[in-house]
């Protein structure tokens, strides 16, 4: 493991974070929802990946170098990155970085120029009937130091802040259909609750179409017949979920909260299976689609319906 490099001094920060970059204005903690190109944006982009090796190190993942920064943040076109900026701490909460189907090109072999193809291989029909309409999401983080609720609203928010930052991407490209990405599992991470959200995820968003597959597929150990007999009084999501998440809590483990997020976000969201990161310190990665005009009411409402065009940046 090399050594994380120092903080990125914070004028050269504010210096890239132009309002032609601003996005919008988060929901709550009044903090900044910026995009930028990570090879215009040299300073932030080494904040970036500083920042983002940082929390996937200490997860139990990461790169092992000294900053999280590779092809395809700095390929052109490029994948952007989407932060969240605190302007009153004058820090980076937490990030995205997407490519829009527009700008992903193909390799010479016919498969994608995205990060998930180096875990998952693809149907013809999801490379010609979703990809042209999908943002490709990836590298999402949160700040060490603010994944606790010790510091505050400005945490609790920075997660929720991300989500505004995807809602307004909606909205500035109206062709996009589907969120396409990866859920995140650390080694770290309970086998046998890992086990038991993964056979609840395959249960509840199926791909019978088998649009995706994992490569280096990560064979679980949940037992069919005695996960059957575990949501013997449930059946529906909801029932299923409430003896989930108190069997994981039992275990002294929670839901991790980016999962939770996205299985909460859409009741026909599809999961594609779960793929071993070997590049990434041996992280399963969880494939999963959501179509936009699926998500719930209440959550485009709150991520999507508050972002005023009117305040609209080029991006």
């Amino acid at each position: 493991m090399k050594p994380i490099i120092p903080p990125v001094d914070t004028a050269e920060l504010e210096a890239e974070l132009t309002p032609a970059r601003l996005l919008r204005v988060t929901n709550k903690g009044g903090n900044r929802i910026y995009v930028v190109d990570g090879r215009e944006c040299k300073a932030v982009m080494r904040e970036i990946g500083r920042l983002r090796e940082e929390s996937f190190r200490q997860a139990g993942g990461g790169t092992g170098e000294s900053i999280d920064i590779d092809e395809f943040d700095m390929m052109d076109p490029p994948c952007r990155q989407l932060i969240v900026w605190d302007p009153e701490n004058r820090i980076i909460l937490g990030g995205y970085r997407f490519i829009l189907g527009r700008d992903m090109r193909l390799n010479p072999d016919g498969t994608p120029r995205i990060a998930m193809t180096h875990l998952f291989s693809y149907s013809p029909e999801f490379i010609e009937k979703y990809l042209p309409y999908t943002i490709e999401l990836g590298r999402s983080f949160v700040r060490l130091d603010y994944q606790s609720s010790r510091q505050g609203a400005k945490a609790i928010f920075a997660l929720d802040n991300l989500w505004d930052g995807l809602g307004a991407l909606t909205v500035v490209y109206p062709e996009i259909r589907y969120l396409f990405g990866k859920m995140t599992m650390y080694p770290s991470y309970d086998r046998t609750c890992r086990d038991m959200l993964l056979y609840f995820l395959e249960r509840h968003f199926p791909d019978p179409d088998r649009l995706v597959r994992p490569i280096n597929a990560l064979s679980h150990g949940a037992n069919a017949a005695e996960m059957e007999k575990m949501y013997a009084e449930g059946g529906t999501f909801k029932e299923d979920y409430r003896i989930l998440n108190k069997a994981i809590r039992a275990a002294g483990f929670n839901i991790p909260p980016l999962v939770n997020s996205y299985m909460n976000l859409s009741p026909t969201m599809k999961m594609f299976g779960t793929a071993i990161n070997d590049e990434f310190g041996f992280v399963e990665e969880s494939g999963i689609l959501l179509t936009i005009d699926e998500i719930f009411d209440e959550k485009k409402e709150r991520h999507i319906g508050t972002y005023n065009p009117l305040n609209q940046h080029t991006v």
